[in-house]
This record gives structure tokens, sequence and C-alpha cells, in this order.
């Protein structure tokens, strides 16, 4: 069945609740551990049913936000979700005091009843108003984001559509995209501050009814951080303003070099090189049939998904007009398939972004094939990420069929950007510790907050008294920032977890895929540590892991640079600080 065919069906959720307070009163008076399961499996697949046809919802409302009907039923959607989320509590609490535990555990696994718990202390009735508020809070940033309609080169373009713009070879066309851009943010300026403050106060309300004394406590039990804790967080922040963030100010000495520039500001930030970034060769029809032959050739697990993906139309990757802005993969549990969504803008993010979704598609296809417990299907989100960004690197053998000869091009600034995403990340996750610890911070002191981070973890970018960044309100772009509050961290350990894979795999390529295949296939059987520990993989909180990571990859990117200038008129070398430099002359007749 193609995507298209999916029927969309309201969720019933009077009947859906009365099933759970049944299904709830019988398992409390069960006779045994089997007749308990029995219940459970059961629920299982009341849970899917609710899930598709949600996710269909919000699919198709992300694609389209102007669709009256799709808006409607997402307005359905938010406002009931937590009173099924609340009827789900009721359950699992039952689940957890059930005599028959020891032998539940044995067939359903004990890390299922450890994350169980930890749901329990991040839930109660009390809040499920808060949480319907929260809902309709995100979902009016959603719209307001993606209202953008920004008349640049002659034409309407939202955020998505202006970044090709940005990575412009001409400086001042860089600049006048970030202008036109910062200008959307600057005239909503007031509705963003508006509503991030409804959310801050919102969290913090349902965090302290909970008991908690911040919704920092709160959030990481939501994200099931069931192996690791905010103070190891912050010793993993500090490893990358200690490591990572000197390798980073390299880098950007470099590409300031490249580009011929004396200082680097933010709007030479996007670009890479001098006569322009690496882009795709095609058209996305094109872009997305390299892609089937790339999953295709990779391993016959890969095939056969990515055949799936393609006789059930499972992407929607084109940026238009009132489409959600971002980029995601979610699952579709009742027709046992995942579905990519994209803004596809012209830029090699539309090959990042494909390979990424992929991989989180991939393990999903994995899952629903080789785990039978739904709830184990999907692991934590750092794990989640691991599955998505190794995926972008362990493709790499295959990258010259989106970019052709611009190849080497992309294979540097993929991996320039690896690095320089770490610092940003952590940023992202300390300024939201920040908020979230002040709930009342003005809208101009969290910024302030942003911009002193700014200094920290990003000291060469230089705003020029751009409009909207300059005051620091940057971090209002992020979507994560007002939709996921703290997943920023989760993509920063991944990424420190894919240089490894990605480091394996230019040494031993198939070795590598095993390492990362078996990964995936654990799905969230353990937690992710574990799965590090039992695929041989390094704990990025494990002192020197930074460290290391950072060195390897800056290895690679010296002999990259020394490569490309084998055929290139641009002219790298060594400095006796080991930072790389190019040489502004262009030699007529090089090779």
């Amino acid at each position: 069945m193609k995507f298209s065919e999916m029927q969309y069906t309201r969720p019933d959720v009077p009947k859906i609740l009365q099933q759970y307070q049944d299904a709830t009163e019988r398992f409390q008076k069960a006779h045994s551990a089997e007749e308990q399961l029995s219940i459970y499996r059961e629920l299982e697949a009341v849970n899917t049913d609710i899930e598709t046809n949600m996710t269909l919802c919000s699919i198709r409302n992300s694609i389209d936000t102007r669709d009256s009907f799709y808006a409607a039923e997402q307005d359905y959607c938010d406002e009931n979700t937590p009173l099924l989320e609340e009827a789900q509590h009721v359950f699992e609490a039952a689940l957890l005091a059930s005599p028959y535990r020891e032998k539940l555990e044995q067939q359903l696994g004990t890390l299922l009843f450890q994350n169980l718990e930890m749901t329990q202390k991040s839930f109660s009735p009390k809040i499920t108003k808060l949480i319907q508020q929260e809902n309709a809070l995100q979902t009016q940033y959603q719209k307001l984001y993606a209202s953008a309609k920004i008349t640049f080169d002659g034409k309407d373009c939202n955020i998505a559509q202006l970044e090709p713009y940005k990575q412009s070879t001409e400086r001042q066309v860089r600049r006048a995209a970030l202008e036109a851009e910062g200008s959307f943010f600057d005239e909503h300026q007031k509705e963003f501050d508006e509503l991030f403050d409804a959310l801050v106060k919102n969290r913090t309300e349902q965090a302290q009814t909970l008991g908690y004394e911040s919704y920092v406590e709160l959030a990481y039990m939501r994200r099931l951080r069931n192996c690791y804790d905010a103070k190891a967080v912050a010793n993993f922040r500090s490893q990358v303003i200690r490591h990572v963030v000197p390798v980073v100010g390299e880098i950007k000495q470099a590409q300031a070099q490249r580009l011929g520039l004396k200082r680097l500001t933010f709007c030479d930030d996007a670009l890479s090189f001098p006569d322009g970034n690496a882009v795709p060769q095609g058209t996305p029809e094109q872009l997305l049939e390299a892609g089937r032959e790339m999953y295709r050739e990779m391993s016959p697990e890969t095939a056969a998904f990515i055949d799936q993906m393609f006789q059930m139309e499972l992407f929607d990757v084109l940026a238009k007009d009132g489409k959600a802005p971002g980029g995601y993969c979610t699952d579709l549990p009742g027709y046992h398939c995942p579905f990519i969504f994209s803004n596809f803008n012209g830029t090699s993010a539309d090959v990042n972004v494909l390979t990424h979704e992929a991989g989180h598609a991939f393990a999903s296809y994995l899952a629903d094939r080789t785990i039978s417990i739904a709830a184990l299907r999907q692991p934590t989100m750092e794990a989640c990420e691991t599955h998505s960004m190794s995926m972008e690197f362990l493709t790499s053998p295959w990258h010259h069929l989106f970019f052709q000869e611009q190849t080497e091009k992309y294979a540097i600034s993929h991996a320039e950007g690896a690095l320089v995403f770490l610092p940003y990340g952590c940023m992202v996750d300390h300024f939201q510790e920040l908020v979230y610890a002040s709930p009342d911070m003005t809208p101009e002191a969290r910024n302030q907050a942003w911009l002193k981070l700014e200094s920290t973890y990003r000291p060469y970018q230089d705003f020029d008294n751009l409009p909207f960044y300059s005051r620091g309100a940057g971090w209002q772009r992020q979507l994560h920032i007002y939709l996921y509050p703290f997943y920023y961290i989760d993509y920063c350990l991944a990424q420190t977890t894919a240089l490894q894979i990605w480091s394996a795999a230019r040494k031993d390529a198939k070795a590598a895929w095993q390492q990362y295949f078996s990964f995936v296939k654990m799905g969230g059987t353990k937690t992710f540590l574990r799965l590090l520990e039992t695929t041989h993989l390094r704990s990025p909180f494990a002192p020197g892991c930074l460290q290391e990571v950072a060195a390897e990859t800056k290895t690679w990117l010296d002999n990259a640079y020394a490569e490309l200038a084998q055929h290139t008129k641009l002219i790298f070398k060594s400095t006796f600080s080991g930072r790389w430099a190019v040489e502004k002359r262009i030699l007529e007749n090089a090779p």
C-alpha cells in the first residue's frame, strides 16, 4: 500500500479509554503471568492503532500546515494525547505492581520495567491540562515558523528555501539572505518570545507539580536517561570545550584562509570553499534514485528496506509553501514501515538529511522485523541518533552518486561539520539548562545568556551586527528548543559514537558495517552504554574519548586537504602550529 492510500481514522478516545480501563481491571484480577502477558499484548495492539493514526495525522499536517482538516485533527490529537497517556499511566502502574513481575520481566525484559519506573515519575493526571496546553503551544510555534514567506531574489521563500542563498559565493548575497531571514523573526519577535516564555513556565509548573525542583530533572526522566545523569553531561560539555572547541577554531581559521578572508563573520560561516560548496548533482528525483542504488548495493537488508520505501512512497522531501520546517523520520507501526519527511533546498544538506533519516528508517524497519516487543524496538534517543549519524558516514563509498566531481569537497565539509556541530549542540543543551534553572528570565536575559555561551562554545563567531543574530535570538531558529527540550545533547553523544564508527570503517569497512548492524539490530533492548559496550565502542563519557575522536578526525581532514590540493588550484600547507592554511594564490598551470 502506498502512503497516499493509507486511511486516517480519528482515534475514538472515549472507546479507547474504556478499553484501557477494562484491560487494567482484568490485569489486576489475573491469576497468572501468562494471563497478564496476554492483556499486555492486547493493549500493545490498541497502541499500534492509536500511534498509526496519530502519526498519519501529524505527517499530513506537517506536509501542509494550511490544510484545515489535518490542522483540526492535530488539535484533537494534541488535546487527547494526555488523556490517553493518563490511561496508559494507570495500566503501567498496575504492570509494575504485578505479583508476577519476576516472570513478566523474563518475558518482557528488565529494562522495560526500569524505563516504566522512570515514566511513572514523569507523569501524573495532575498535569494533564498542562500537557494539553504544552502541545497546543508547540503546534503554534510550528505554524508560526512554517508561515514564513520571505521575498528574496524575486521569489517568496520559506526558511529552508533561503539556505542556498546563505551559501552563495557572493558575500553580499549571503548577508542579504541572513538579513531577510532575520527580518521574519524580528517582525514576529513578540510572538516567538511569548510562545517560549509560555512553554518554559508551563514545563516548570509540570515539574514542580510532580515534586521536582526544576524542569531539568523532569526532562531527564522523560528522555529516559537510564544510564547517565546531568553531572555526566556537564562533564561531557566541559570535555567538548577543552578538546573540540580548539580544533573547531583551527577548522574555522582554515575556512577563512580558503575564502581569502582576514576575518570570518557569520555570513561567511556556511560557505566552505571559494568556488562554492559541494552541491548535489541532479533533481530531487535523481537524488532519491541514487539513494535507492546506494542502499541496494550496501547490503541485502538495506536493499529490502529501500525497496519498501520506494514501493510504498514513504518520502516527502521537497520544500514548499506551508510545509513545516526541518526533517524527520517517524514510524507507522500498523503498516510496518517508517516515513521520511524533509525540505530539500538544493544544498548538500539534502544528502545529509537523506542518509541521516534513512539511518533512522532502516533501524525502524529492522526492529519491526526482529524485536517482538514494541516498547523495546526503539532505544533512547542518543542511540537512535547513532543509527542515523553513523549512516551518514557509512554511505561515504556511494557519495559520488550524489556529488560526482564534487565528492571530495563534500567529504571535507561533512567531516568538518561533524566536529563543528559538537560545540553548538552542547551550547543548545547548556542554554536550556540555564533557562529552566531560572524560568523567570526575561526574553532579553535569555538572549544575553545565549550570547555569553556563544563566546564559550563558538569564540570564533562574529555576528557583525546582523539583525536577529547579533541580539542573541538565533536560538529561536532551533526547533528542538521549542518542541523537543533537552534533545540536542543526544545528537552530540551520537556524533561522538558515529565518528568512532567512521574511523573503524576507514580501516575495515566490512567489519565496521557488522559493528553498526549489531548495534542497530539490538534496538532498545539495552541501555545506550550497554549497546556501546556490547559492540566494543567507547562511551562518549569515557576519559580521553572526545580528545581521541577529535584528533583522529582532524588527522583525516589534514590528509584530505593535502589530497584535494593535488588536483585543485588551491594550495594547502601546514603551519608550524599544526593549523591548516590555504594560500590565496592560484597556480595557472596547476594539474
